[in-house]
């Protein structure tokens, strides 16, 4: 063989190897990065609770057919304090999956199993709620009537809870309301309002309620 020509060829060899090792090559510090994939069928209870941000997410799980065979004689709530989660539940299976907000940590959600022993829909707080001056101005939004004065000529409008099911004789239930994902509530269990109505009819008079870490 020619030896220039030998000379080229080792030389694209060689240039070949040495681009295939630099492509191979990772910078100092990184790391690989993989997509996740969900592993299990969409529209599936598995797939929900395997979704990245659960149990953060605001979204609703339901399962339809499970939620027509439904009623106050077969449902209860089971709330999770920790993952922050409600569940109407069909005796161990679960129908609805919704996000809740519990109390914070200087007014918690008292943990324990309760009956429902009060179901209202326009049901209002009469100990927190907004206290108005006497021009109709809002001068406190999140009052205690307990321990917050009221102008005079003014008033105090207690808190919306639609859809209350009273839990405990001192005020705690479980009702719409502002669903943070955290705890912000007065001790109180908030539901979304898409799913409350739903929940509220589901239950009665004695339906159990359990709440847990």
């Amino acid at each position: 063989m020619n030896p220039a020509k030998l000379l080229t060829s080792a030389a694209a060899a060689l240039a070949a190897v040495f681009l295939v090792s630099c492509a191979d090559q990772t910078k100092p510090g990184a790391t690989a990065t993989t997509k996740y994939v969900n592993p299990f069928p969409p529209g599936t209870y598995d797939h929900f609770k395997a979704e990245k941000n659960y149990p953060k997410t605001s979204n609703v799980w339901k399962n339809g057919e499970l939620l027509a065979k439904t009623d106050p004689s077969n449902s209860q709530i089971l709330i999770s304090l920790g993952k922050q989660r409600g569940f109407l539940m069909n005796g161990d299976e679960v129908v609805i999956d919704y996000p809740i907000c519990s109390g914070t940590a200087s007014r918690p959600t008292p943990k324990g199993t309760y009956q429902i022993t009060e179901k209202v829909v326009d049901k209002k707080s009469n100990k927190y709620g907004r206290i108005y001056d006497a021009s109709g101005e809002c001068v406190n939004s999140d009052a205690d009537i307990a321990k917050d004065p009221v102008p005079e000529g003014g008033r105090f409008e207690g808190a919306g809870m639609r859809y209350w099911m009273r839990l405990t004789n001192d005020g705690v239930g479980h009702h719409i309301g502002p669903v943070k994902r955290y705890p912000a509530s007065h001790a109180c269990i908030r539901g979304p309002s898409a799913v409350m109505p739903i929940v509220y009819s589901k239950m009665k008079i004695g339906s159990t309620v359990k709440v847990e870490d």
